[in-house]
């Protein structure tokens, strides 16, 4: 039985559910998202909450209870107020801009590495800053992981591209054995 799945979720203020057979449009004041429930499940929509249940509890279907559960908190939660992800962009001679749809970033390669941006995200950069905001939390996490793929922070050197709020443990280089 899963913990999040029993218990009914409050409506956030502003924010409307309606559903048409297994897809859920999610309306908040921020905009609006779409969710395809699946068969195992039931969505029963009252004025100030709503419940998710499963049809027949087995085994897949107890494990993606709270799962959907969890996506539809999201996709509420992004209506309502959207999310955000910061990178940084440490090293010397790094750069980042966006130009029309495009990231670029100068991050040591002997190229630039363009990244093309998702209609439903937007993204800007301040000094050696990238922020990626939207609705969805998914894009937002998927298109900020690729942001940082291009450049993972080096343990060593310290340079590359991390999350914000991600601590780099810094790794000491070889130790030279002295002689004697």
């Amino acid at each position: 039985m899963s913990k999040l799945g029993k218990k009914p979720i409050d409506f956030l203020e502003g924010v409307t559910f309606t559903q048409e057979g297994r897809n859920i449009t999610i309306k908040g004041p921020k905009g609006e998202l779409s969710y395809v429930i699946s068969d195992d499940f039931i969505l029963e929509i009252s004025e100030k909450d709503f419940r998710v249940s499963p049809k027949k509890l087995t085994l897949e279907s107890n494990t993606m209870w709270g799962t959907t559960v969890a996506h539809l908190k999201n996709k509420m939660q992004g209506v309502f107020s959207g999310f955000e992800k910061r990178l940084e962009v440490e090293g010397v001679g790094y750069r980042v801009e966006v130009q029309g749809q495009e990231l670029i970033l100068n991050i040591g390669y002997s190229h630039s590495v363009k990244l093309d941006i998702p209609k439903d995200l937007s993204v800007k950069t301040e000094k050696n800053t990238v922020v990626v905001a939207g609705l969805d939390k998914e894009s937002v996490g998927q298109f900020a992981a690729l942001v940082r793929f291009q450049r993972k922070p080096n343990v060593y050197k310290g340079n590359g591209i991390r999350y914000s709020d991600e601590i780099i443990r810094r790794k000491s280089g070889k130790k030279v054995a002295s002689s004697s």
